[in-house]
């Protein structure tokens, strides 16, 4: 089976491992002073692309999609410990798709979005999703949500 690579370059590598080792409740499989690598079988990739959305190209956000409730709970408690703020979306229409989902930005700021779909939608949503996930990108420790324009997952794809 094929992976998704991701490598973000980070600001503070042992605040980043303690956040993914949390997120992802696994330790790095690979430590470096300077790098660490987590091979994961758990989540899979739900890989998505859109156009003229965005203030620019690149990473919009990541995500981790559940297959059910329970999956769900699980990495909702994962992010209650990651010492960051929540952004509790809850159910939600988003990129064609009923969800249910929250946000949380790593560190460095980086957006994660955690969900599951529950059905389609026939149109793009109103969901105010990234766009609602204010960060301090110099303080990662003071960062908080905060209400901004409504845009579904700040007009990124799921």
């Amino acid at each position: 089976m094929k992976r998704l690579h991701v490598h973000l370059a980070v600001g503070d590598l042992d605040r980043s491992i303690h956040f993914y080792s949390t997120l992802f409740a696994a330790e790095p499989t690979v430590r470096k002073p300077d790098y660490a690598k987590w091979m994961l079988d758990d989540p899979r990739v739900n890989f998505a692309i859109s156009a003229g959305n965005h203030d620019s190209t690149g990473i919009q956000h990541l995500g981790i999609q559940v297959e059910d409730q329970g999956e769900l709970a699980e990495v909702y408690r994962r992010l209650e410990t990651a010492d960051r703020p929540v952004l509790e979306e809850g159910a939600t229409t988003c990129c064609y798709a009923k969800s249910e989902k929250s946000w949380i930005a790593d560190p460095q700021g980086v957006v994660w979005e955690t969900f599951l779909t529950h059905g389609e939608a026939t149109v793009y949503g109103d969901s105010p999703g990234l766009g609602a996930l204010s960060v301090d990108r110099t303080d990662p420790a003071t960062s908080a949500p905060a209400a901004s324009d409504p845009a579904c997952c700040g007009s990124a794809s799921h």
